[in-house]
């Protein structure tokens, strides 16, 4: 379920390299599955600092409001605009169309720091979250 080339962190946020500094940031399915239909996406402004496991936004759904933690430590070099008029993209494809930030990197070896897929997978197990 989880793509196995993607790093994780045990806030329900994936990372994709895109290139040696800059990666793709975005909510994992079991997160967008647990906030339910997805009305509202709140993202830090292009030019933005945002810090590994400290809050970089919101995502409001049906259910509840949740923070959005940033899995990495950077600068956001774009933000996926869609999603401000079309918040649902979250829910139909949380991997593609529903990313949410491209962050240049402080220090690429924070990823090291990330769960791989078959951790996250285990972390959901074991967690019960």
């Amino acid at each position: 379920m989880n793509p196995t080339d993607l790093k994780y962190s045990k806030e329900h946020e994936w990372v994709r390299t895109e290139s040696d500094t800059i990666v793709i940031v975005g909510i994992t399915h079991f997160a967008q599955d647990s906030l339910g239909d997805v009305v509202f996406v709140e993202l830090p402004e292009v030019g933005a600092d945002v810090s590994q496991h400290e809050k970089m936004g919101e995502i409001e759904s049906v259910k509840a409001v949740s923070d959005l933690f940033s899995p990495v430590s950077g600068k956001v070099v774009e933000r996926n605009e869609a999603l401000v008029d079309t918040p649902e993209m979250v829910n139909d494809g949380p991997f593609e169309q529903g990313w949410m930030l491209k962050v240049e990197l402080n220090d690429s070896t924070q990823l090291d720091t990330l769960l791989t897929a078959a951790s996250y997978e285990s972390f959901l197990e074991s967690d019960a979250v």
